[in-house]
């Protein structure tokens, strides 16, 4: 079982995270903020990653060290999760419609990370939440999971579209570069022997 946990405490958030790679896209996520956890599971439920997170953060602040964290704490969890990394793809793409929106997302599990994000928003907040806040859990998630990440929102109007197309596109990225070739099953996928 590739299978993930971590704990990050801070003094602005105490943060629990599990992750199985290969489940069935179950979740279970409290964060307290209400459009995190539905982005959250989507990312769940297209990559097929079985997860469970509980967050408690200092939202009478604001939601920045919440959604920062939390990207840390999965990010890391996936790390764990995918161990040697032999036989995994490595490189995936997605690109995902949501009606008049269309996001392409592009990773290398690499150890190297890295996020280029290339997605605007014309509204400052979605609900409650910032959406600059997006960018900061894509970035997390990044550093922690050792990931080169490209995010793209080629077109779109509705600002909802526009983040939920980015973590869906993420998670079928991700559930294609997780997957163990069969070809190659016993190997780490560089020439260098080692992620």
């Amino acid at each position: 079982m590739r299978e993930g946990r971590t704990q990050r405490t801070t003094k602005e958030t105490e943060i629990e995270v599990w992750l199985d790679l290969d489940g069935t896209g179950n979740y279970d996520v409290e964060t307290g903020i209400g459009f995190l956890d539905h982005m959250l599971e989507q990312l769940s439920r297209h990559s097929l990653m079985d997860l469970k997170v509980r967050a408690k953060g200092d939202l009478h602040i604001d939601f920045h060290h919440t959604t920062e964290d939390c990207g840390i704490a999965i990010g890391k969890a996936f790390s764990i999760a995918l161990g040697d990394m032999k036989g995994i793809r490595r490189y995936a793409s997605a690109h995902i419609p949501m009606d008049e929106t269309l996001t392409r997302v592009s990773l290398d599990i690499s150890n190297r990370p890295y996020l280029i994000w290339k997605v605007n928003f014309t509204r400052d907040k979605l609900g409650d939440m910032d959406t600059e806040l997006f960018k900061e859990w894509f970035q997390a998630f990044a550093q922690g999971a050792g990931i080169t990440l490209h995010v793209e929102n080629l077109y779109g109007e509705n600002n909802h579209h526009i983040v939920e197309s980015s973590f869906k596109a993420l998670a079928r990225a991700l559930r294609d570069a997780v997957e163990i070739d069969p070809r190659k099953a016993d190997a780490v996928p560089s020439t260098k022997g080692v992620l």
